[in-house]
């Protein structure tokens, strides 16, 4: 009689945990899988929200807990994290025996565990891989993910060829749409009264949802980056301006610093939080009339809710994009001219016609489905396409 298989999930980030969830529930379930979960990054850091509690809340509970101790914020900092995340959950893996560790993204916790499992001979799964983001070093960790990954989930045809152009066997690579879609078709909808109570403002007209994260790769500083977006807000006086909590990329404590000061100035109308949570924060998403940043949320999943985008920067860039989006840089007259844009009638009903450029669902019964019927191997072969 053959033993279940062992599969560890990796989660290091708010937002890649609330893409994994739905995952993390099908592998749970299953009485052929005995699952595990380790958690790490900004889940165990207080001023991230300390998210290991939606966690919880969801019915999951860590096997590991990996504190990266991310207080310091400069490069040299995230260095040493990486190394950490590296050496603990060696030690995790080691004392879970896992037989196959799923991540997802490009952060630099995910290298440091999928580092971890290459050197103890751990097969591993990739979520969102082949996809490219020249704004950010993340771009340069999530092809290294894949050079250590022995099976391959991508979001989007193109990806899947990029994946095979850098050596993949087509065998182990599936392209199967991306999961914040499945998240999105199964999203319990919130009242705006709702809504209130949980960000402690009055969503009043217009509705502007902001994200921004450290550019890890620009040729302007970041506070440079926040003046410029912050100066273009203001033009928005009358608007309601939620921000949500940035993440752990070198530079974050400026962001935070920056945001906080902002919002300050008029806190009926402008308010952050360091974490809403999947569901309030897709449901905000759904109500809002623009979101503006650049996360990748605004790239994936605004489209498909038919919801205007200006992605500011070059963070995102790379990433296939819906016809929602407006592409800026981080210039206050730029920023403000594309809000005008995507808040005028003609450019959201142009919205509503949007398709997703990443699947339409269904995409984490696939995965794990591959998942517990794929036989696993170690041992890779470079694939060449010549």
């Amino acid at each position: 009689m053959s033993r279940n298989r062992k599969i560890c999930v990796v989660t290091g980030t708010r937002a890649e945990y609330g893409l994994l969830a739905p995952l993390m529930t099908l592998l749970k379930r299953d009485p052929k899988i005995d699952f595990q979960l380790v958690v790490t990054g900004s889940h165990l850091s207080a001023q991230h929200g300390s998210t290991i509690k939606f966690i919880e809340q969801d019915g999951f509970f860590a096997d590991a807990l990996i504190d990266l101790d991310l207080k310091d914020d400069s490069v040299l900092g995230v260095a040493h994290a990486l190394g950490r995340a590296t050496s603990q959950i060696a030690d995790a893996f080691t004392n879970l025996k896992p037989d196959l560790v799923v991540v997802l993204g490009d952060r630099y916790e995910i290298l440091g565990a999928t580092q971890a499992a290459l050197i103890l001979g751990i097969p591993i799964a990739h979520i969102h891989g082949g996809e490219v983001t020249t704004g950010a070093f993340d771009d340069s960790i999530r092809h290294a993910i894949t050079k250590m990954s022995n099976l391959h989930f991508c979001a989007a045809e193109e990806y899947q060829r990029r994946l095979i152009q850098l050596g993949e066997s087509p065998q182990t690579v599936f392209n199967v749409g991306a999961l914040g879609i499945d998240v999105l078709i199964n999203l319990e909808p919130m009242t705006r009264d709702d809504l209130v109570s949980v960000v402690g403002v009055a969503l009043g007209s217009p509705l502007l949802l902001v994200t921004v994260h450290p550019t890890t790769r620009s040729d302007m500083s970041i506070p440079e980056e926040l003046e410029e977006l912050l100066r273009a807000l203001e033009n928005f006086a009358e608007s309601t301006i939620i921000f949500t909590g940035v993440n752990a990329d070198p530079g974050h404590l400026q962001v935070n610093s920056a945001i906080k000061k902002f919002v300050a100035a008029d806190p009926l109308r402008r308010v952050v939080h360091d974490s809403l949570g999947q569901k309030n924060y897709l449901n905000l998403m759904r109500v809002a009339d623009v979101i503006i940043g650049n996360s990748s949320s605004g790239i994936i999943e605004a489209p498909a809710l038919h919801v205007p985008t200006i992605n500011i920067g070059t963070r995102q860039d790379g990433r296939l994009r819906a016809d929602s989006i407006i592409d800026c840089k981080f210039e206050r007259n730029e920023i403000r001219t594309a809000i005008v844009t995507a808040l005028s009638p003609a450019f959201k009903s142009r919205c509503l016609t949007t398709n997703s450029k990443y699947g339409s669902g269904n995409t984490a019964q696939v995965i794990a489905d591959t998942l517990t019927t794929t036989e696993l191997i170690t041992q890779k072969i470079f694939f060449d396409t010549l």
